[in-house]
């Protein structure tokens, strides 16, 4: 399948042509020649894989379509929104969710991936067409693959990774999380101009708050690859970084992937996930501690996973404090509320090992001996 052969398809599902910004082809073109050469998919996995393509692109196209026919859109700022990340699986979903009780903020939901136009009006974030059918697939998903939930459970109407809104620039860490394409990974971590895809996202947020306001509050694991370009496009941005025992995060993100790339394969390289996400990881501290250099350490607010864990209201409270935001009777409330209904393990317990992936407790702890000493991280002891 070619570059036009996703367009014209999307197109078709569209009734569209525009696409916007044509820069971000090339990434396009780097993930279908890895999908050719280098993914192992079955046959459905290789449908679903292209079909994903196809719906990224028609995002893409209503998107600008939306933005043409509304342009004063484009005049609306996106007013210091707040990015929570970190290496993955330091506590950013419990943060992000957290952060998206209070009511004054609004959040990137997982249905508007897949149907973000039109813009949601404030009565359809939590309900209607587009939710509802999101939400039976959530639930299929619970009942049918109950090893993803027990790692990362997200129903229609939860936060999701704003990385969803890189995937219509074809930039994004998810292609990498459905597949092992080394020449796609070679590109996004080294050659890639992260600018335009940070632009459509700038772009979307602003079609999606056309009747919904709210201070935008988002997470990605992965933004510490391109903390440059996001606050270029963002100057005002808001940046909190999660931080946790490198030995758990790599045991429980190398399990995600695998689960992930399953429902696309049925070769996977464990060894090969255990090295690249090592490999990724270090790259991620790197570049967080090259901005920190530029900008200052306190350019960044620093949580700690166990702070999270321990006392998430009071680590929140120190979120807000840090910004000079408010934190409002009603906020705290909706938060206890989230606490109370939400228990650690509602939806079974993750169990991993890193020796499956080629790796193990020490070797990953001395790969990230700096990393752990500067912030001062908490060795969790078997």
């Amino acid at each position: 399948m070619t570059v036009d052969d996703i367009i014209s398809a999307a197109q078709a599902r569209t009734g569209l042509t525009d696409i916007g910004d044509r820069s971000v082809l090339e990434g396009l073109e780097k993930l279908l020649h890895a999908y050719e050469t280098e993914a192992k998919f079955t046959e459905q996995g290789r449908q679903m894989a292209y079909n994903d393509l196809v719906t990224c692109m028609s995002s893409r196209m209503q998107i600008e379509d939306w933005l043409a026919r509304h342009p004063e859109l484009l005049s609306r700022p996106v007013e210091k929104p707040m990015f929570v990340f970190g290496l993955p699986r330091t506590g950013t979903t419990l943060m992000i969710n957290l952060l998206a009780s209070d009511p004054a903020r609004r959040s990137f939901l997982r249905w508007e991936i897949y149907e973000p136009i039109p813009p949601a009006r404030p009565e359809e974030l939590h309900a209607g067409r587009r939710y509802e059918e999101r939400q039976a697939i959530c639930e299929m998903a619970l009942e049918h693959v109950p090893q993803i939930a027990a790692i990362h459970m997200e129903f229609a109407d939860s936060p999701t990774e704003c990385q969803f809104l890189m995937t219509p620039s074809f930039c994004s860490q998810v292609y990498e999380a459905l597949a092992e394409i080394p020449s796609y990974r070679q590109w996004f971590l080294h050659e890639a101009d992260y600018l335009p895809a940070f632009r459509f996202h700038k772009r979307t947020l602003q079609a999606l708050q056309h009747y919904t306001g709210g201070r935008w509050t988002l997470k990605n694991p992965w933004h510490p690859l391109f903390l440059d370009p996001l606050t270029e496009v963002y100057p005002d941005a808001q940046l909190v970084m999660t931080h946790r025992d490198p030995a758990e995060v790599v045991g429980s993100c190398c399990s995600l992937l695998k689960y992930s790339r399953q429902v696309y394969s049925d070769d996977i390289d464990l060894q090969a996930i255990g090295r690249d996400l090592l490999d990724t990881f270090r790259i991620m501290v790197d570049r967080q501690r090259a901005f920190r250099e530029k900008h200052g350490r306190n350019a960044i607010h620093d949580v700690q996973y166990v702070d999270t864990v321990r006392d998430p209201i009071g680590t929140v409270r120190k979120i807000y404090e840090a910004f000079d935001e408010e934190l409002t009777p009603a906020a705290l409330d909706a938060m206890n509320t989230y606490m109370a209904e939400n228990p650690k393990g509602k939806h079974g317990k993750h169990e991993y090992s890193l020796a499956d992936y080629g790796l193990s407790t020490g070797q990953v702890r001395e790969a990230f001996s700096d990393y752990i000493e500067e912030f001062d991280i908490l060795i969790k002891e078997h």
